[in-house]
């Protein structure tokens, strides 16, 4: 709380006309508490409680928002930076867990009182008990409590997969959720906890961690500070976390009868129960208080409501006896016997599709991979998913994207495993794969076009439509998660071909969006995919593709020796683009060295064999590489020849993005060898072609030493300004120091000091 909070209660009460003990009478509030709030001896009221005292004031809609901002910490006055508002939609019906309710507020408060370092609150219990349900509502009850946002993440500890979330790549979606660029994210993940870690520091924040896996596996996403609330969900008790952290443990357990049978009735209305009493007895019974059980059995008898609930209930007495193992820890609460009569309403069409969703990989599908995965035409495919999730056997968590609870999903395996033949499963994964592959191929294409293309096979079905470069980025940012996961599964399965080239057809898109590990993991994957494929030609791809990611992430003996073997495989089979290409690579590890004159020998080579193909872009690239590194070197007319000549045919096949970056080479020359006028033009050039922020700071940068250099201060400062900004947005710490020391030395600098 800011201290304006207790100037304002007590300037409010004073207008009012109000002794403290009467406006504790009004508001129902204890007089030492508001003396304390007016004191600044108490200083984190509560939400509820401030709107009491803003009711029993009388305030204006104006005087109320000044008084729970000032009560939040905030000031509405002020543009705040990023607000995430990850939270799920609340529960359309919630019942019951009142207990648990008052023991997560209790804990929020208590921990407030206290000063612990975070509150923590571990919600635990079998699959399907509602942890998540319990979870979700209680967040929306308490949202203003938590004005700097919410962040949520589904880590996916018991999914039917057995590969839960890494810290590493949920870490990743809250740094990406807290607005951090690509190009800011450290590539180290303890660099990236750090960041995060930081990002929330001093702020309210709700962290509802979904699904654990076990107390490792949540430990990193804990913040530091204590300011942010967590909500971990798991099926594990979380002992860990219980014993190192502080956390509060809630251990959730089923519904008691008159809660479940409050949950039937408000999802299929009391008259109904209350015609069949016995029929609704038994259904209760076989459900046995399971909140996920409940929603099946209700789903299926809202969606019959011509069939007697005593038919309802007798097949889930016969579905409970035939199906076996599966249940969520009690006999007498088994989730897999309302599963299975709720599938037995499918026809085979939807039945078939929900088999192959069953051991479809990745988090979610789409309407159009589901259409690749079961071989059906969309339209065909979209009905039978729009049923399977009127039975709540699939949800649609965003539009066109279908997921299901893991419990639900280990059903649908087992059906696959028993229903569906070991040849139709692997045709619908092939399937699904190629689609992968092929979408994400075209994708690359769109984002990349200079590049040179490998030839995959002729695609087994269609792939996703992508209208466009923006398409083919959302479509990548949407798939990301999916995309790994169907390469694992090729990789798991052996099929070597898929694995490297879908390796390749990420790669454009996984070193832009700044996602290096994973880009390495494809590649370490990749490279024996390509070797045991027989392709010698992809065997080298895949040497030069690892090096480079190596390259990257700074492990520099490993990208040189890969980097190495891909030359000589070229070299060996008259390749003489893909020696252009690793030559480009080599200039890049050895210039990471800052071995200059390494970097400027591969740049050498990388242009004349451009120019033995005749590739124009790719000659540009090289000319503009080594002319900017002859400048590093001090050889400056060699340089701007070279870059000079780079512009001419980055203009001539309009590419931009290699334009800009020659024109920032140009500028650099030009401004070491005393043409600062020219520097000057070369970088007002550049700027308007970017599309990455984080070479624009550069370039702001170097406009403003030019300025400087030209004696115009006032235009410096107002460059280095605009570079301090984006350098501080992309927490580039080292150059923003720069630009300060530089802002620093200017007259009336408007730098902080």
């Amino acid at each position: 709380m800011t201290g304006q909070f207790n100037v304002l209660l007590r300037q409010f009460r004073r207008q009012a006309g109000m002794t403290q003990e009467q406006l504790a009478e009004r508001a129902g509030v204890g007089a030492r508490t508001i003396r304390g709030f007016e004191t600044g001896e108490r200083t984190d009221p509560r939400v509820v409680t401030v709107r009491l005292l803003a009711d029993a004031l009388g305030l204006a809609p104006n005087e109320r928002d000044k008084l729970l901002a000032a009560a939040v910490g905030a000031d509405p006055g002020e543009p705040a930076g990023p607000v995430p508002r990850q939270l799920p939609a609340p529960p359309g019906v919630f019942v019951g867990r009142r207990r648990e309710l008052d023991a997560l507020t209790v804990a929020m408060d208590g921990g407030a009182v206290e000063g612990a370092t975070v509150v923590i609150s571990a919600i635990s219990g079998g699959g399907g008990v509602g942890k998540t349900w319990l979870a979700l509502n209680w967040a929306h009850q308490h949202l203003a409590e938590f004005p700097d946002g919410q962040l949520f993440v589904d880590l996916r500890g018991f999914a039917p997969s057995g590969r839960p979330m890494a810290p590493a790549e949920a870490v990743r979606g809250f740094l990406d959720a807290l607005g951090v660029p690509p190009a800011a994210i450290p590539a180290d993940v303890d660099a990236q906890i750090g960041l995060y870690r930081s990002l929330v520091a001093d702020r309210r924040m709700l962290i509802v961690l979904d699904n654990a896996r076990d107390a490792t596996q949540a430990a990193p996403l804990l913040p530091g500070g204590p300011t942010c609330t967590v909500v971990v969900t798991s099926r594990d008790r979380l002992a860990g976390l219980v014993a190192a952290h502080n956390t509060r443990p809630i251990a959730l357990g089923v519904l008691d009868e008159t809660d479940a049978r409050d949950l039937l009735a408000r999802r299929l209305g009391e008259q109904r129960l209350t015609e069949e009493p016995d029929a609704t007895a038994d259904l209760l019974a076989s459900c046995a208080g399971l909140p996920l059980a409940l929603a099946v059995v209700a789903a299926r008898a809202a969606l019959r409501p011509d069939i007697p609930l005593a038919v309802l209930a007798a097949e889930l007495r016969d579905a409970a006896t035939r199906l076996g193992a599966l249940d969520a820890g009690d006999s007498a609460a088994s989730v897999q016997a309302a599963l299975s009569w709720t599938h037995a309403a499918l026809d085979p069409e939807q039945a078939d599709v929900f088999a192959k969703l069953g051991i479809a990989p990745g988090p979610d599908i789409s309407l159009t991979a589901a259409a690749a995965l079961t071989g059906l035409p969309v339209e065909r495919v979209g009905s039978a998913l729009r049923k399977l999730e009127l039975t709540s056997l699939i949800e649609q968590h965003v539009p066109g994207r279908y997921r299901m609870h893991d419990l639900v999903r280990l059903h649908a395996t087992e059906r696959a495993n028993r229903d569906l033949s070991r040849t139709t499963r692997e045709v619908a994964l092939r399937q699904l794969v190629d689609f992968c592959l092929h979408t994400a191929f075209t994708a690359d294409r769109l984002v990349n076009p200079t590049r040179q293309p490998i030839h995959p096979a002729d695609p087994i079905g269609e792939h996703h439509p992508l209208a466009d470069q923006a398409a083919a980025w959302a479509w990548f940012d949407a798939e990301h998660t999916n995309l790994l996961a169907a390469h694992q599964l090729a990789v798991h399965l052996g099929w070597h071909t898929a694995v490297w080239q879908l390796a390749w057809a990420l790669q454009s898109f996984l070193w832009r969006r700044g996602h290096l590990q994973d880009n390495l993991a494809a590649w370490q994957a990749g490279l024996p995919a390509a070797q045991q494929s027989g392709d010698l030609a992809a065997h080298a791809i895949a040497h030069r593709l690892l090096g480079r990611a190596h390259t990257f992430l700074g492990h520099n003996a490993e990208a040189v020796h890969h980097l190495r073997q891909a030359l000589t495989m070229t070299e060996g089979a008259g390749d003489v683009s893909g020696q252009a290409h690793t030559h480009q690579v080599l200039m890049k590890a050895w210039e990471q060295q800052g071995n200059g004159e390494r970097a400027l020998e591969h740049a050498t080579s990388a242009l004349r064999l451009f120019q033995v193909l005749g590739d124009p872009v790719g000659e540009a690239e090289a000319l503009n590489n080594l002319g900017w590194h002859e400048a590093r070197l001090g050889q400056y007319e060699q340089a701007r020849a070279h870059c000079e000549a780079a512009l001419d045919l980055h203009r001539q096949h309009q590419s931009s993005y290699g334009e800009a970056l020659t024109l920032t080479s140009l500028g650099y020359i030009a401004l070491h060898t005393g043409q600062h006028t020219e520097a000057l033009r070369h970088y007002q050039q550049a700027l308007p072609l970017f599309s990455s922020a984080y070479d624009e700071a550069d370039a702001l940068d170097e406009l403003g030493q030019t300025h400087h250099a030209l004696g115009q201060s006032e235009q410096a400062s107002a460059a280095w300004q605009q570079a301090l900004e984006l350098y501080q947005a992309q927490h580039r710490t080292a150059e923003a120091d720069q630009v300060r020391a530089a802002m620093s030395a200017l007259p009336s600098s408007p730098a902080d000091r």
